[in-house]
């Protein structure tokens, strides 16, 4: 047997119908573990940053009109997005046939708010968290499914050496366990990635949702803040 039939290449081609499957069924996963890891760093990326840059707006004018216009430009932040549905919530509770209503049930007001902030909150999550408990079960079953591939193999070339030859010989039995191993080894080269996937993700996505938290907790307490100045000036 010369070092070309001994190729990750040849070994697939040369292996049994069922580890062949197994390794194209592995092909396919990591294409996709790989296509979402690139769209979620990307997508996590722009979030850092135009999250990032929203707050230090959002500090440095203490304006609510202009920080509405300025997170309307950045799509790609869950704290931007965040602040608009709480800013157009709270837009709701000064329109003239609501005013009178507002200042009667201040409570009821900035309960309203706290539950719009509390919804965005949970669709940013849901949002951020699409296709990443993919990485989580690519990775934790892509090596059994390798291993069964390995084992598959493994059993057809001692079958076929007992049937054919009669013989247990190194050189009889290597290149069929070999080209069965190719099945783990895929199967391990899928998961890695995967679960480092994962966990980068998580990890990130928790920072993402305590600022997020921070925010809103910050901005319900400046609502209730200037609701209370203009109560008690109205008084």
């Amino acid at each position: 047997m010369t070092p070309e039939d001994l190729s990750i290449v040849a070994m697939v081609r040369s292996a049994g119908p069922m580890v062949q499957f197994v390794i194209y069924l592995l092909l396919a996963f990591s294409i996709a573990t790989w296509a979402i890891i690139f769209m979620k760093f990307i997508y996590m990326r722009r979030a850092f940053k135009e999250s990032a840059l929203f707050i230090e707006y959002f500090w440095k004018t203490r304006d609510f009109s202009h920080s509405f216009a300025k997170a309307k430009e950045l799509e790609n932040s869950p704290v931007a997005r965040i602040f608009r549905n709480g800013y157009m919530e709270l837009r709701k509770m000064h329109r003239p046939d609501a005013q009178n209503k507002g200042r009667q049930d201040f409570a009821a007001n900035v309960e309203s708010i706290r539950r719009t902030l509390g919804r965005s909150r949970n669709m940013e999550s849901i949002r951020m968290i699409q296709m990443v408990p993919f990485l989580a079960t690519t990775g934790n079953i892509t090596p059994f499914i390798g291993l069964f591939g390995t084992v598959w193999g493994i059993m057809n070339a001692f079958r076929a050496i007992a049937v054919q030859t009669g013989t247990t010989s190194l050189s009889a039995v290597a290149p069929g366990v070999s080209e069965a191993l190719v099945a783990t080894a895929a199967g391990l080269a899928v998961a890695i990635p995967s679960v480092i996937g994962f966990n980068y993700f998580t990890q990130k996505i928790r920072i993402i949702e305590s600022e997020m938290e921070s925010f809103s907790n910050d901005f319900l307490s400046i609502v209730e803040s200037e609701s209370r100045r203009q109560q008690s000036g109205e008084a």
